[in-house]
């Protein structure tokens, strides 16, 4: 089993609500993508902040989950950061790309970019994993 079919097989229930999908997995980048749909929204029509650092979250801890040693039970997210750049409209494809900044034997570190297919910069979300 490849990586990306490895995230797939063991699909997360929020992931699977927001409708969070994964296109590519190897050790250093994982991606995944997300319709902004009505229900993902602030009043404006614009995604929430929320479903943002969701988004980044769910990429960052599949991207740990493919780098994992065998003798891990799982992993965790202890700490995020997201800095808002930008804004995505109702309507619109996000594309999470989670990209490692420190694989250690407890801890790993992913920064994961959220860009409109247009290239717009959403956001920036690093984050640090537990290994468990």
């Amino acid at each position: 089993m490849n990586l990306l079919e490895n995230i797939k097989s063991r699909p997360l229930p929020l992931a699977r609500l927001m409708g969070i999908t994964f296109t590519h997995a190897e050790p250093d980048k994982v991606i995944a993508r997300m319709v902004v749909r009505p229900d993902l929204c602030t009043l404006g029509h614009r995604m929430h902040g929320g479903s943002a650092m969701a988004l980044a979250d769910t990429t960052g801890g599949a991207a740990t989950l493919v780098n994992l040693p065998a003798s891990a039970n799982g992993t965790t997210t202890i700490e995020s950061k997201t800095n808002f750049l930008g804004a995505a409209d109702e309507g619109s494809t996000v594309i999470a790309t989670a990209t490692p900044l420190h694989r250690g034997r407890r801890t790993q570190v992913w920064q994961t970019r959220l860009e409109t297919e247009e290239g717009k910069l959403v956001a920036l979300v690093t984050q640090t994993q537990l290994i468990l």
